[in-house]
């Protein structure tokens, strides 16, 4: 069975965007680039929103930017190649590399998903991971704790509806960036 893994940049006081959607601050160095691209190499697909369908648009074309460095340039090839299935009740379809747009419902697609074999799943977005959080299907939070206090915007964690037990597997410290890899605690593990 697949994992399900959210993983998303988040600033120190928990916000994956500032409070007018700026990202800026959470561009990832050279060494952190290269960390992500090894976990998109190692994810078999990619769930998204509309949001976060519209906002990774770009990488269609980055191999055209004259600026592009070597890690983007290799993103932009995996992201390519890495299926995505995008769900959106407003969008009649998605154009681009290797998308598809989801047309069941998102328990049941996703529940599929997680019984196929294959690499694990990734979810990235805050509003389709508040629902993944919601039906108890996340199996993995992933954090890139960024130096920087936001005051508000959007959170990594929308209120979940109950409380979620995890344990801590991985950290790694970059630069400027912590990472914070943590599973669903087992049943009964409660602390």
């Amino acid at each position: 069975m697949r994992n399900l893994v959210y993983a998303m940049g988040v600033s120190l006081d928990g916000f994956i965007a500032g409070p007018n959607g700026e990202i800026d601050w959470s561009a990832p160095d050279e060494e952190l680039h290269q960390f992500h691209n090894q976990q998109t190499r190692e994810t078999g697909l990619h769930l998204y929103g509309r949001g976060l369908y519209e906002a990774m648009a770009p990488w269609e074309d980055a191999e055209q930017r004259p600026s592009a460095t070597a890690e983007v340039l290799e993103f932009a090839r995996l992201w390519k190649q890495m299926p995505k299935l995008v769900f959106s009740t407003t969008l009649d379809e998605v154009r681009g590399t290797n998308l598809r747009l989801a047309r069941g419902s998102l328990a049941d697609e996703v529940v599929a998903l997680k019984q196929q074999p294959g690499q694990d799943l990734a979810v990235g977005g805050a509003g389709l991971a508040a629902s993944l959080t919601e039906l108890g299907l996340i199996d993995e939070y992933r954090m890139f704790v960024n130096p920087v206090v936001l005051g508000g915007g959007t959170p990594y964690f929308a209120s979940p509806p109950e409380r979620i037990d995890l344990e801590l597997v991985e950290t790694r410290t970059f630069s400027q960036v912590v990472y914070l890899r943590y599973r669903r605690a087992s049943e009964g593990q409660s602390r």
